[in-house]
């Protein structure tokens, strides 16, 4: 039976398999996604510097009254339009895609693709 923990282990361990390869730079940032049961966050990051240069999650200001639940595909599109509305604010139209570890399926496809429509280049 496999448990919560192994669960998140798996996904961790598939985590720095991806993060071995990419990498963001202040050109191309890295689009990083973490999701948890009931909210879905998402980071612009330059890993040269070591510096977050932009930020959305379900549990910002700006979306927060908009959505009732953070952990739908829905709420994950809302994010990833509000991500790419302040890449794009900040300069930033080619993203390096983090997904995490998290298989490119349901939420992060989601966040993905309302990024993609709102006028980032992965």
């Amino acid at each position: 039976m496999i448990t919560k923990g192994d669960k998140n282990k798996a996904r961790l361990k598939r985590h720095l398999r991806v993060r071995k390869k990419i990498s963001g730079t202040n050109e191309r940032p890295r689009l990083s996604v973490f999701r948890s049961s009931k909210h879905i966050y998402a980071q612009l990051i330059d890993d040269i510097k070591g510096v977050t240069l932009a930020s959305a999650s379900t549990v910002d200001k700006e979306i927060a009254s908009e959505i009732k639940n953070g952990g739908n595909v829905e709420s994950a599109s809302k994010v990833g339009e509000l991500i790419a509305k302040r890449a794009l604010a900040k300069g930033y139209n080619n993203v390096v895609f983090d997904r995490g570890g998290y298989l490119y399926h349901g939420r992060i496809q989601a966040l993905a693709n309302a990024a993609r429509e709102a006028g980032l280049q992965f």
